[in-house]
C-alpha cells in the first residue's frame, strides 16, 4: 500500500471531481454529493476545506483565482495538477487491485455471539435479515431506475454494494436454517452454557487455550 500525502479518501473524490475543471470547494462538494460519493466513501463533510488545504499544499491541486457572487464570501477556484492527476490514476490503480479487508461491526459481534443464548442470537438475525432486505430492495430499486438514465460505468460501485448485501442475506438465512433446525454444530453445548451458567467440559478447555497467563 503507497503511504499518500493526503490520505482521506475526501482527497480521492476530490481529485475526481476537480479533474474535469476548475472549481470552489462548495462545487466540489455539490458534485459530490449529487453523484452520492458520501455513501461510497464515507465523507466527512465537515473535513472538506481542511483536506483541500492538505491538497494544495502538498502540490495536488493549485489555486487559479478568487470569485465573488453577489454578497457571499470569496470562493477559491482550485484545478489539478500534474501531480494531482499523476496520484489519481496511482490511487484508483491500487484500489482496484490491492485487497484491503475492513472488519465490520457484525463481524465483531459475530465473534462473540456465544455471550447470548441460540434463541436470542436467532431473533436478533432476523431482525437484521428484515432490514437487510428492506435496504436491499430500496437500493435495487433505485439502481434500476437510475440504470435507465447512466451507463453501467458510473452505477458500478452501486452494483457492488448490492452484490454484498445480497450475499449477506444468503448467509444470514443458511445460518438461520442451521440454528432453528438445531445442525449448527455445538449448539446443545452453547445452549446448555445458557441454561447452567457454566461451559461444557469441552467448550472450558477451547475457552483455556485462548487464555493468557503470566
Amino acid at each position: 500500500m503507497a503511504r499518500r500525502k493526503v490520505g482521506n479518501l475526501l482527497a480521492l473524490a476530490v481529485l475526481s471531481v476537480v479533474t474535469q475543471r476548475p472549481m470552489h470547494p462548495y462545487e466540489m462538494a455539490s458534485m459530490l454529493r449529487a453523484r452520492g460519493k458520501d455513501a461510497d466513501m464515507g465523507i466527512k463533510w465537515g473535513s472538506l476545506y481542511t483536506v483541500v488545504r492538505n491538497m494544495e499544499k502538498h502540490g495536488l491541486i493549485e489555486a487559479v483565482e478568487t470569485v465573488r457572487q453577489g454578497g457571499r464570501p470569496e470562493r477559491t477556484v482550485y484545478r489539478i495538477t500534474d501531480a494531482g492527476s499523476a496520484e489519481l490514476v496511482d490511487w484508483v490503480r491500487e484500489l482496484i487491485s490491492v485487497p484491503e479487508r475492513e472488519r465490520t461491526r457484525f463481524q465483531a459481534g459475530l465473534s462473540v455471539m456465544a455471550a447470548l443464548s441460540p434463541d436470542e442470537v436467532q431473533r436478533l438475525l432476523r431482525h437484521r435479515l428484515d432490514l437487510v432486505e428492506r435496504e436491499a430492495t430500496d437500493k435495487r430499486e433505485a439502481f434500476e431506475q437510475h440504470s435507465e438514465e447512466l451507463p453501467r460505468l458510473f452505477l458500478i460501485e452501486n452494483e457492488y454494494e448490492l452484490a454484498l448485501l445480497d450475499a449477506e442475506l444468503t448467509w444470514v438465512r443458511a445460518l438461520l436454517d442451521e440454528l432453528s433446525s438445531g445442525t449448527f454444530a455445538g449448539i446443545d453445548q452453547w445452549r446448555a452454557f445458557h441454561a447452567t451458567g457454566e461451559l461444557p467440559p469441552e467448550l472450558a478447555e477451547l475457552a483455556e487455550r485462548g487464555s493468557v497467563t503470566d
